[in-house]
């Protein structure tokens, strides 16, 4: 609410009481309210008044009507027997009165000490049992009669607003000194006489700088062969060699699987990425395996193909050795091939083109590519080979090529 509308509100109930409130008791803006003059433009905002003095408290109100009776509480826990109490002495016989009504059945108490068998009494007559046992709740009370009202405290009336200062004007700037004249030059004084003897040599200087490097000299003549110096230590063993083209004790086996779900692309080696074992040879970032010594290998690959036809080759060094087409569309396609390799050598796999490219692999079906080498060639047989040519990968397509018969024997299925 704005401070118009709540001083609006607090004249109406000053106007509006039950009570008349004296006239000189009311502001002077509530009775401004109701004027026809126009209203001016608004004011500056005025300083806060003082607070008005408390109103006296108003006298207390009836009481109010009496609640319902809370609920019954469960029981408690019942209490330890008591000591057995000292037998009284025999009363005086009562008078004779009429017999009473038959009360209400009271809770089962706990078993006495078992006392003597007493006399047969009369039959009593029989009991009425009551329908219902619960208690009845009682009417409440009538309500009482509300308290008188308080009598309004009026608020007190605001301070008028005090006067704001005048702004000083600013000083001026002061005026900038003069400055100074310039002092004339004064005249040289006269020559003094020389009356001079030799001194004593003073004590050294102290150590000048060093200065810079001079140009370097032309080279000398060679000096004469001097006498030929002791034995050296033995020197440290070096590192190991690469293997030789024959080497027995060498050993080599991969297996790698391909992790995408999507056709590999042509012209280019196909990565099996996700290294199942490899033991030296195979490269899972091109998906090349270079041979390391001279020898008769066994490679083999088990393919998945879904959604269009495969055709898969098995190349050695730029050329198809085997190629396999698959023409089902949901199936996998399989071949092994042994070729006798020289050290250096390279094998890969690599689909034809783009619409023969089905090859792929899920969560429940695997694509792989492995090789081991079979045995190592001898040294008599390595004699015979070519030098081992130094490759490295093709930069750009690698092309499918003519397939070349395989040197080994081969199998598929």
């Amino acid at each position: 609410m704005t401070r118009s509308g709540a001083l609006e509100s607090f004249c109406r109930m000053l106007l509006e009481a039950p009570v008349p409130i004296p006239p000189d008791h009311i502001p002077w803006f509530c009775v401004c309210t109701h004027c026809p003059s126009t209203r001016g433009p608004k004011g500056d905002q005025g300083d806060w008044g003082l607070p008005g003095r408390s109103g006296r408290p108003g006298r207390r109100g009836t009481t109010g009507f009496r609640g319902r009776p809370g609920f019954v509480g469960r029981p408690g826990v019942k209490g330890q027997k008591g000591d057995d109490g000292d037998k009284g002495d025999r009363g005086l016989p009562g008078l004779a009165r009429p017999k009473g009504d038959q009360g209400f059945k009271g809770e089962k108490g706990e078993r006495g000490f078992e006392g003597r068998l007493g006399d047969q009494g009369p039959k009593g007559d029989d009991g009425v049992c009551p329908d219902v046992c619960e208690s009845i709740q009682g009417l409440p009370g009538p309500p009482g009669l509300p308290g008188p009202a308080g009598p309004r405290c009026l608020t007190g009336t605001q301070g008028p607003m005090g006067h704001s200062g005048l702004k000083g004007d600013m000083g001026g700037m002061g005026l900038p000194g003069a400055p100074g004249s310039v002092g004339g030059k004064g005249e040289p004084g006269p020559q003094g006489d020389c009356d001079c003897t030799d001194g004593v040599n003073g004590s050294p200087g102290q150590k000048g700088d060093q200065g810079d490097n001079g140009d370097q000299g032309q080279m000398g003549l060679v000096g004469p062969i001097g006498p030929q110096g002791d034995k050296g230590d033995m020197g440290y063993m070096g590192m190991m060699g690469p293997p030789g083209p024959c080497m027995p004790s060498i050993q080599s086996v991969f297996s790698a699987g391909l992790t995408s779900s999507y056709p590999p692309p042509p012209n280019a080696p196909v990565v099996f990425s996700q290294v199942l074992y490899n033991q030296g040879g195979y490269d899972p970032d091109s998906g090349l395996y270079t041979a390391p010594v001279h020898g008769t290998y066994v490679f083999s690959f088990d393919l998945s193909v879904h959604d269009r036809v495969l055709k898969v080759g098995l190349f050695h060094n730029f050329s198809p050795v085997v190629i396999n087409t698959a023409v089902k569309v949901l199936g996998t396609t399989s071949h092994t091939v042994v070729l006798n390799l020289a050290r250096g050598d390279w094998v890969w796999i690599q689909v034809k083109d783009q619409i023969t490219n089905g090859m792929f692999a899920r969560q429940e079906s695997s694509s792989t590519f492995s090789g081991f080498l079979l045995h190592p060639d001898t040294c008599q047989v390595a004699s015979l080979r070519s030098p081992v040519a130094t490759m490295t990968p093709q930069e750009g397509e690698y092309t499918w090529g003519t397939p070349q018969p395989p040197t080994g024997g081969s199998s598929s299925s």
